[in-house]
């Protein structure tokens, strides 16, 4: 991973190619490259360690010229990150190849290729690709033929392009457990990891699905099935705008995104209501039938996508009364499962590519559970082409790599779910009227929250010189908490814990002292008092409390404690409202310790790899 671009038509491409990855930099990487075929129909390459700047500048004085090419991001799995293991990677200056996903037997590949004479120059599972597709070429395959013939070899993940001297019109593209989509031009095609990277190219595009293998050339586009059938995908106009993914008056877009939450949420919540009832149809045609019969769930997710889906637990069981379990992706496949009858399995994932969400939810339609939802942003993601139903958050494209309206959107989704389920199973109709109208005035709550910027700008500054924090809450904010300490440690690299309130006495209380900042979310709820009490034990040690409080929480400023006092907020959306200004510490945070916010090292945007 992280980034792939192609390119074949009849004008130059090299500027179109760097424009396109430009494009994926939210995606985070630590290497780009570039390679084309030039007028001689000879492979030409760039590559360079560190910003796609670095390669726009070193092509402006050394330019690459042709009508066909692919280009890389890459996010290092394999081998440190450097120009020898950056993509394209190219087999004897006939094959140029860029893959995103991991290639589990690229060992034995390698060995095997080596005993033919292959040297290898990288330390990349990658560059078994190229090498392998020479071999076949060697022996009288075609450029397809060569390509198809090495993808049945590979164990593992992958979404490749490819180009070569022996076949210069073509651009040839796979995919297996890694998105890849096609765009389609005027007399010239394209391929891109990612809609947003061919903004400006195209409207239409092809999602390529699992196993297939396509051979474009600028007025072609042959897709075959994994059986190796011709078959045809279709053509979707997506109206993706270049405001969308601009970061306008904004320095980030972190914070873009951030105050971008109100009307994000307005949007996830329209035309899914009606006279203070949430409509089953917001959930697809089987919905109706599918909700009446459901006696448990079972949630899959992510880093913030499942503190999304803990959120939820607590209002699954309260609210709707069945019984919810949360699990990591990444965990999920690899333990034995108990499946309850009626349960319903719930995938959350804001780009819909997510590997380990993907492959728990084929691993779910495996072991019989009783029907699938996918809380999404991207409707033509693979995670919602696989699931029977879906919920879309309509966040718009979120470019930060810290997710923020995206896991609001989420939070909303699977209250409107929420909804939906417990009416079925005791929620009564003025029960189900007081959430309705909660989330219809959750977009001025949230516009209110962001009013308090300039007071948590001023907090951000005695984070300064920390390196470590502690986030608590109780109940729902529990998991609040926990995104907000995510938030802090990927963008601000401050080591952050977050703790259930009440667990501080069991271990954490060690670790309290003047340096050590305590932040904690205390809406006015039935455990305000016991999250008081938990407080008084950290000023009693003199740590430093920073407290988001409910203006009607009995709680004042006092040496040690800094209390910054949150609006009246219902308890049931308590916990989207205390989110945000947790985002906003986190990003003011950043900027005083001068991080990279959109692009904090090591990390990706949509982590595609197991």
């Amino acid at each position: 991973m992280c980034g792939i671009v192609g390119a074949v038509a009849h004008r130059l491409i090299s500027s179109v190619l760097l424009d396109s990855l430009k494009r994926l930099e939210y995606r985070g990487y630590d290497s780009a490259g570039i390679a084309v075929l030039d007028e001689s129909d000879q492979l030409e390459r760039a590559r360079k360690k560190g910003k796609i700047k670095e390669l726009e500048s070193y092509i402006r004085r050394s330019p690459i010229v042709g009508k066909i090419g692919i280009a890389h991001t890459r996010w290092a799995t394999h081998g440190v990150p450097s120009e020898r293991n950056a993509h394209p990677h190219i087999c004897r200056d006939t094959v140029a190849v860029v893959h995103n996903g991991i290639i589990e037997n690229h060992d034995l590949l390698r060995t095997k290729l080596r005993q033919k004479g292959y040297e290898f120059s990288s330390e990349t599972d990658t560059e078994v690709i190229p090498y392998q597709i020479h071999d076949f070429l060697t022996n009288g395959s075609s450029l397809f033929d060569a390509v198809k013939s090495t993808c049945q070899l590979l164990e593992g993940a992958y979404a490749l392009g490819v180009i070569s001297t022996t076949d210069p019109r073509q651009l040839i593209a796979a995919r297996k457990r890694s998105p890849l989509v096609i765009g389609v031009g005027e007399s010239e095609n394209f391929i891109a990891s990612d809609v947003f990277a061919l903004v400006g190219e195209t409207q239409r595009f092809i999602f390529l699905e699992d196993g297939d293998i396509a051979m474009l050339t600028a007025e072609t586009i042959d897709i075959y099935d994994a059986d190796g059938n011709l078959v045809a995908r279709p053509v979707h106009e997506m109206k993706i705008s270049a405001d969308a993914i601009e970061r306008g008056e904004y320095r980030h877009y972190m914070i873009k995104e951030i105050y971008e939450q109100p009307i994000a949420i307005e949007k996830t919540v329209d035309g899914r209501i009606q006279a203070g009832r949430v409509l089953d149809a917001a959930f697809g045609p089987t919905a109706t039938e599918a909700f009446d019969t459901i006696k448990a769930v079972q949630i899959v997710a992510c880093g913030t996508s499942h503190h999304a889906g803990l959120v939820s637990r607590y209002w699954m069981e309260a609210i709707a009364g069945l019984p919810c379990n949360v699990e990591v992706a990444s965990e999920f496949r690899y333990r034995k499962q108990i499946v309850r009858p009626d349960t319903l399995f719930i995938t959350i994932s804001q780009s819909g590519e997510t590997a380990d969400t993907l492959a728990a939810l084929k691993e779910a339609k495996q072991l019989g559970y009783a029907h699938t939802l996918a809380i999404c942003n991207v409707a033509e993601s693979s995670i919602v082409r696989e699931s029977e139903s879906a919920l879309m958050t309509r966040a718009g494209p979120e470019i930060g790599v810290a997710s923020t309206k995206a896991f609001t959107t989420q939070l909303v989704a699977l209250l409107l779910l929420v909804v939906a389920l417990g009416k079925r199973n005791g929620l009564t109709g003025s029960q189900e009227a007081k959430i309705v109208k909660e989330l219809e005035d959750l977009p001025g709550q949230i516009t209110k929250v962001l009013q308090l910027d300039g007071e948590i700008e001023c907090w951000a500054q005695q984070f300064g010189n920390k390196h470590h924090a502690l986030y608590v809450g109780r109940g729902a904010q529990y998991p609040v908490a926990m995104e907000g300490a995510l938030k802090l440690k990927e963008i601000s690299y401050i080591h952050a814990e977050a703790y259930p309130a009440g667990e501080l006495k069991h271990g954490p209380l060690a670790l309290i002292d003047s340096e050590m900042p305590v932040i904690a979310v205390a809406p006015n709820n039935e455990l305000l008092e016991k999250l008081k009490s938990n407080l008084q034990e950290v000023q009693a040690r003199g740590g430093e409390l920073y407290v988001f409080a409910d203006v009607r929480a009995a709680m004042e400023n006092a040496p040690g404690v800094s209390i910054l006092r949150v609006a009246e907020t219902d308890e049931i959306v308590a916990p989207i409202v205390y989110t945000v200004p947790l985002q906003l510490l986190a990003y003011h945070v950043a900027l005083i310790k001068g991080t990279d916010v959109d692009q904090p090292r090591n990390l990706a945007k949509s982590v595609t790899v197991e």
